[in-house]
């Protein structure tokens, strides 16, 4: 069960492009939709600690299947819930930072990597193309399918 070390070198390795990706994100938002970057700093912190805190879960226990993306999200829904002593605080600071603005260098960078494994996809060949498809087209449904009942249940359909 709990069997990991935190490598502190790789967690401080990690909290630096954490907060250069911070600062890229609070520059971009700023000059796409005119966001303060001192209005927005509070919740990139809070962002990045949250972030932080995943990896060091997922350091914790390195033979979870479960990835450090899932303990960010069970994180950031612990702290913003509603009965939640952090959820005012942490909501009006994440407030500020746009997920668009937040999506832009994640995906260059995620490109970057798939780039780094051209040679790893080409042995793949046409199989990868059939697993995206049946990947994204099931990952759309089940996010409509959430997305439906959850407005059902708030009544707004």
């Amino acid at each position: 069960m709990f069997s990991g070390k935190i490598d502190l070198k790789r967690s401080a390795y990690q909290l630096l492009i954490m907060v250069c990706i911070g600062v890229i994100i609070l520059i971009g938002q700023r000059i796409s939709i005119g966001t303060s970057i001192i209005l927005a700093i509070p919740g990139m912190i809070l962002v990045i600690i949250t972030a932080m805190a995943a990896m060091l879960v997922k350091d914790l226990f390195p033979k979870s299947l479960f990835p450090a993306f899932g303990f960010a999200t069970i994180i950031g829904l612990l702290l913003s819930m509603p009965y939640s002593p952090t959820s005012k605080y942490f909501l009006e600071a994440t407030n500020n930072v746009n997920f668009l603005a937040v999506t832009t260098p994640l995906l260059a960078f995620a490109g970057l990597s798939v780039g780094n494994k051209i040679d790893e996809l080409k042995k793949m060949s046409w199989k990868i193309v059939i697993i995206s498809l049946v990947v994204f087209t099931t990952i759309f449904f089940a996010c409509a399918s959430i997305a439906n009942l959850v407005l059902k249940l708030q009544g707004k359909i």
